[in-house]
């Protein structure tokens, strides 16, 4: 494939870090696991509202893309599809990020976003580990 994000979403059904369709989408993103929800260009608008409502309120953050509904379903390996939920993090980001890189101006936001999001978890994963680290070798707060 010459498109490189449309490459990783093949990537990302190989290695289970998306759901795809409508009502697999929006169950991963009630269940807290979407990071990004994918939205095609010519989608209905009932997947469209869907989408909206699903993403509304929560940390999941819904992208519209410049694809067709064949061309996700292509990359994707299904019939059809007009939506899919990218579950994990660094999947997102790299997804995002090549959107960036071929249309700076209309995905530029997200992929600062995204990254912004990733540092964080990132930093959180850092902080936890030091936590458990001064746990193990029985370190203790002294008070002041």
């Amino acid at each position: 494939m010459a498109d490189k994000a449309l490459g990783l979403l093949g990537l990302m059904r190989r290695a289970r870090a998306v759901e795809a369709g409508t009502d697999n989408a929006c169950g991963a993103v009630h269940a807290g696991k979407a990071k990004l929800l994918i939205l095609s260009d010519d989608s209905a608008d009932n997947a469209r509202r869907k989408a909206e409502n699903a993403a509304n309120g929560r940390r999941v953050l819904l992208l519209p893309v410049h694809y067709t509904r064949q061309e996700l379903a292509a990359a994707l390996g299904l019939g059809d599809c007009s939506m899919a939920a990218v579950t994990d993090l660094g999947f997102a980001g790299a997804f995002v990020k090549a959107l960036a890189i071929e249309k700076p101006d209309r995905y530029g936001e997200a992929a600062q976003e995204l990254q912004r999001r990733n540092d964080k978890a990132v930093r959180r994963r850092k902080e936890k580990a030091e936590r458990a680290d001064s746990k193990r070798n029985g370190k203790r707060r002294t008070e002041v």
